[in-house]
């Protein structure tokens, strides 16, 4: 209970920041992280060079990674006491909203795809602000830690999913209705609940119910990532129409397209390949 105090009152100050105080704040914290947590660099130090991203000096890559990480912890934080009129003046620009007028004209469902990279909480709830969306979730291990998540992310117009079976079914009934649904793709997905496929080259157990959604219904997909400018400016929203993600494979290479995009907002220290023995036995 006292950690749930804490953390409550905590976030609570950090909403009170301004976005280019959070973040300079979540830089010198993610510089810190980065040299006293020696494994966790060195498993993002492994997954940057996996990526083959980076052709230039990869310790300048990492350093300005291990800021972008700093950011994005503090700043989700803040995200989830901050009011919703606070945070969508945040957003300076969106990219790609056509697609979404597309989508919508289909009625056919619309899959928003958002990796790990950026901002990924400003995204549903900006759109949420316009237009009814439900997002997949799985629970946080720290059970103290979910009800602040639950309460953050369950803005107007955002309805969430638990990862299981009723919560499929909530995102079936969403598309069914012509609406959208979020899903974090490159979230490892639980035992039997995904499959094997290359991504930057290497076995990653991957979901496969954002395959299945997109080919049950002909949903439009879209990767949607929340970039994070420079000096606390606020985010630009890039939308990204994607052809077709009907295998894992092409999901992961959709995820690999978007990350190259802005390689050092992405979060290296989410091991994607952390059961890759298990591939080998396969």
């Amino acid at each position: 209970m006292p950690t749930i105090i804490m953390l409550h009152i905590f976030s609570s100050l950090l909403a009170k920041l301004s976005l280019p105080k959070l973040h300079q704040f979540g830089a010198r914290l993610g510089r810190i992280l980065f040299f006293i947590s020696s494994g966790s660099a060195a498993v993002q130090r492994r997954n940057l060079l996996q990526s083959q991203l980076v052709s230039t000096d990869i310790t300048a890559v990492l350093k300005a990674n291990a800021e972008e990480s700093g950011k994005s912890l503090i700043e989700t934080l803040a995200i989830w006491q901050k009011s919703d009129d606070a945070l969508l003046d945040l957003v300076k620009q969106v990219h790609g909203w056509q697609h979404i007028t597309a989508a919508l004209e289909a009625k056919k469902g619309l899959i928003f795809l958002t990796p790990h990279m950026g901002c990924f909480e400003i995204t549903s709830i900006y759109y949420g602000a316009k237009l009814p969306i439900t997002i997949l979730y799985r629970p946080a291990k720290l059970k103290w830690l979910q009800n602040l998540m639950n309460v953050g992310r369950a803005r107007p117009g955002v309805t969430l999913a638990e990862a299981n079976t009723q919560g499929v079914r909530k995102l079936m009934q969403a598309l069914k209705r012509g609406e959208a649904i979020g899903i974090l793709p490159d979230q490892i997905p639980a035992e039997g609940e995904g499959e094997w496929a290359p991504f930057f080259g290497k076995p990653a157990y991957t979901m496969t119910l954002a395959s299945k959604l997109a080919v049950k219904t002909g949903a439009t997909v879209i990767m949607a990532f929340g970039e994070r400018l420079a000096d606390g400016e606020g985010y630009t929203i890039h939308l990204t129409l994607v052809e077709s993600i009907a295998t894992s494979t092409l999901l992961n290479q959709a995820i690999e397209k978007q990350i190259a995009q802005k390689p050092e907002q992405y979060l290296w220290s989410y091991n994607r390949w952390k059961q890759r023995r298990h591939a080998i036995k396969q």
